[in-house]
């Protein structure tokens, strides 16, 4: 069962839906063993503001008040509860202090690590891209950041090097947004299960429990036996031909 997720790294509901989902596979591979090997995450780009300063210095409070017409004010209160939803997931964030930054960079990345070490290696720099910027209150925009947390990942710093000094993997970061579009994804978190389920925003568990449920039967689905041999159906076995 493949999983692809849309989001950006400076979305505060993408790592809410992260560990909701996190939570629900949990759940779900503790139901289903053999799907432990069987599941597949794969992360794609999504920028929610590609015009975002390449390497932010602006607080993001005043920008967002500005964007929906808010006083700083009424954004902080805004900012305060989806700062206590977090807290329920185990996530301390800072949203005071994040910064207003671009994340082409931060994707293309993630491409590289998708490309060097699969979707393991991938979902660790995703977390650690997250935890920089939310927990952290660092610039995902600024390439020292970007270095320091591919490298703590395990990331060959020559090769992360030469993609952040480059415009390698730029077209997958396009092509993943075009995908999202054409799906009819305006923003995210976005989530799509084996190209057939979509679920859009940081649902509850309890929906990622049943889209998962989902998608396994409808990738394994059961047969329905009419009869067993014990009703006039006659059989043979190892013990020989029923008479």
């Amino acid at each position: 069962m493949l999983i692809e997720i849309w989001s950006d790294i400076v979305c505060p509901w993408c790592y809410v839906g992260k560990r909701r989902l996190e939570g629900a596979l949990a759940r779900f591979e503790a139901a289903h063993p053999e799907a432990s090997e069987q599941v597949e995450v794969v992360y794609r780009s999504f920028e929610l503001d590609p015009s975002a300063p390449r390497h932010g210095h602006e607080p993001t409070t005043g920008v967002l008040a500005r964007k929906y017409g808010r006083t700083e004010a009424e954004m902080r209160q805004m900012q305060q509860q989806l700062i206590d939803v977090a807290a329920g997931e185990g996530l301390a964030f800072r949203l005071f202090d994040n910064v207003h930054t671009n994340t082409v960079d931060a994707h293309r990345l993630l491409h590289l690590a998708l490309d060097e070490g699969g979707p393991s290696l991938q979902r660790e720099l995703k977390e650690a891209l997250l935890a920089a910027y939310f927990l952290d209150a660092r610039d995902v925009g600024d390439h020292g950041v970007l270095a320091s947390a591919a490298a703590a990942v395990g990331l060959d710093e020559i090769r992360v090097k030469e993609v952040l000094t480059s415009d390698a993997y730029a077209a997958e970061v396009r092509a993943d947004i075009d995908q999202a579009r054409a799906y009819g994804a305006t923003g995210v978190p976005f989530y799509v299960l084996d190209q057939k389920y979509g679920v859009s925003g940081a649902q509850p568990g309890e929906v990622f429990d049943q889209v998962l449920e989902r998608a396994w039967a409808d990738a394994r689905p059961s047969l329905q036996v009419i009869g067993d041999g014990a009703g006039g159906g006659e059989t043979c076995g190892p013990d020989g031909c029923a008479l």
